[in-house]
């Protein structure tokens, strides 16, 4: 699907409420009209646009809402504070729970590619009435990666380590050299297999080669590495779990996840026993909507049927 027909989604800025900001919020959405509905969420440093290649087939069979994550593209980017506490994946499953109710969806599926994947992993923890089927695309749970962090881990997704150092360093290093950086996280041996176009580049680089952008995305991380794992242990210490009806993993077998072993195992570990959890590995590396675009509409297809 070309950068066109994505643009000619129906573009809105929906207005959230946050807790922890005790004000709103504004989170871009693109939608395209159908039936029935499907939220899409992507990961860093992308931001909606990464569904260009299957939203337009997706909105022929589904009312497809493809947002930007709260300090993302066109979405407001808070500041943050010392808690992180403005970019926790529960404050930012809140944000697309409101927006879904925006548009009149109580119950509705979850794609979540990468960040997306953890804000749809949260959310389905914290929202679990409102959510149909959830699939997670190229992750595995962010506290067991971090309790199970390796040097083949470390060195594949330093980035992990680095944009959680004290800002403003890691702003101040990637804005002096924003290509160089990018160029350098997209040649890792589980990324270098996507192919963008100048238009693709373009369109992620508007984005995120601003100061705001740059400091938002840390502090997404930021919180992955602090107030995320607390909520977590917290959660595991009561002995929540997924409880979603049906629950889909699809990861690049290229990638870093099946360096874990059993992908789908892990999950499961992390599912109730009422879920039915499936996956498989799709010959990739990570950015899977973009280097896999029509296996991925057919699991789509299949797992939502």
């Amino acid at each position: 699907m070309s950068v066109a027909n994505l643009d000619n989604f129906q573009l809105e800025r929906v207005s959230v409420k946050s807790q922890a900001l005790g004000k709103d919020v504004h989170i871009a959405c693109r939608k395209a009209s159908s039936e029935p509905p499907l939220l899409l969420l992507h990961g860093y440093p992308q931001t909606s646009h990464i569904w260009h290649k299957i939203a337009g087939r997706l909105s022929e069979r589904f009312t497809v809402v493809a947002t930007d994550l709260r300090g993302y593209r066109a979405s407001d980017k808070p500041a943050g504070s010392d808690s992180h506490v403005e970019y926790s994946k529960r404050e930012m499953a809140a944000d697309q729970v409101q927006v879904m109710s925006h548009y009149g969806f109580e119950r509705f599926s979850v794609v979540g590619h990468d960040r997306g994947g953890r804000v749809a992993h949260r959310l389905a923890l914290d929202h679990l009435a409102r959510v149909d089927r959830l699939m997670v695309l190229d992750i595995l749970p962010t506290l067991y990666l971090y309790e199970h962090t390796n040097m083949t881990f470390a060195q594949g997704y330093w980035h992990w380590f680095f944009l959680t150092q004290p800002a403003p360093g890691p702003e101040k290093m990637i804005l002096s050299g924003p290509e160089e950086f990018w160029e350098t996280m997209s040649r890792r041996e589980s990324h270098k297999a996507v192919v963008w176009s100048d238009a693709d580049l373009r369109a992620y680089n508007s984005a995120f080669v601003t100061p705001e952008g740059v400091h938002a995305s840390c502090e997404d991380y930021c919180a992955a590495a602090s107030i995320d794992l607390e909520h977590d242990r917290a959660g595991r210490a009561a002995g929540r779990k997924l409880e979603v009806e049906r629950f889909d993993v699809v990861w690049g077998g290229q990638g870093m996840m099946p360096k874990f072993g059993d992908v789908v195992g892990l999950w499961r570990r992390h599912c109730g026993a009422a879920s039915a959890v499936s996956g498989t590995a799709f010959d990739s590396g990570h950015y899977i909507p973009e280097e896999r675009p029509d296996e991925l509409l057919e699991r789509i297809y299949s797992f939502l049927a």
